[in-house]
């Protein structure tokens, strides 16, 4: 049984982990440049809340989607928690390091949680792909939400392949998906569903 109080609660996580994706983005491109020892903490943080955050959604879509396609919301529920908690392991890991560096310990080697972004990209953007087509068959939310999470989903992919074999985070294969994703299209679709969920509306 869907809870309206849940649904109202997750649409105020799904708008502040839109918020959260926008900071990570402000963090990890604009103040890194300037303070990059303050970039680097302000972007592993916002990562972490951004992976605490997005659980709720998820659960409230996965009721919502249940009478469309009871095995592939399960899918899209499992993939898009594996993901949620890999950004957050990450995130923490990362954060515990910038606090207090551990002394003589490389710290740019790749996270054996989420390495370059297995999770946090890659297996989130599977989940959101699966709900983008949740959304769409089953018609309870508007269609457009259903374009901008393909979107979205695909800019994910395109920079999980990307930090996969380019180390830059300058190079623009990496940095032109980051800016779109990391700026507009996320966070406007967590917004998006944000406001929806919190409305208790369907299209």
């Amino acid at each position: 049984m869907k809870s309206q109080s849940f649904d109202k609660f997750a649409g105020v996580s799904a708008i502040l982990t839109g918020i959260a994706i926008l900071l990570y983005a402000i963090s990890f491109v604009v103040i890194d440049r300037i303070n990059p020892e303050l970039g680097a903490k302000l972007s592993v943080l916002f990562l972490l809340l951004n992976g605490l955050l997005v659980t709720a959604p998820l659960i409230a879509l996965y009721y919502r989607f249940q009478e469309v396609d009871a095995p592939f919301a399960l899918w899209a529920l499992l993939l898009g928690i594996v993901g949620a908690l890999g950004a957050t392991i990450h995130g923490g890991y990362d954060l515990a390091n910038a606090i207090n560096p551990p002394a003589g310990a490389p710290l740019d080697l790749p996270s054996q949680i989420d390495p370059r972004g297995l999770l946090t990209f890659g297996v989130a953007a599977i989940a959101l792909f699966v709900v983008a087509w949740l959304i769409g068959k089953g018609r309870q939310l508007p269609i457009g939400l259903s374009y901008l999470g393909y979107l979205s989903a695909l800019l994910l992919i395109i920079l999980y392949l990307a930090r996969l074999v380019i180390l830059d985070p300058a190079n623009p294969i990496i940095l032109g998906p980051a800016l779109l994703n990391g700026f507009l299209v996320n966070p406007a679709w967590y917004i998006w569903l944000g406001i929806i969920l919190w409305r208790g509306r369907a299209s």
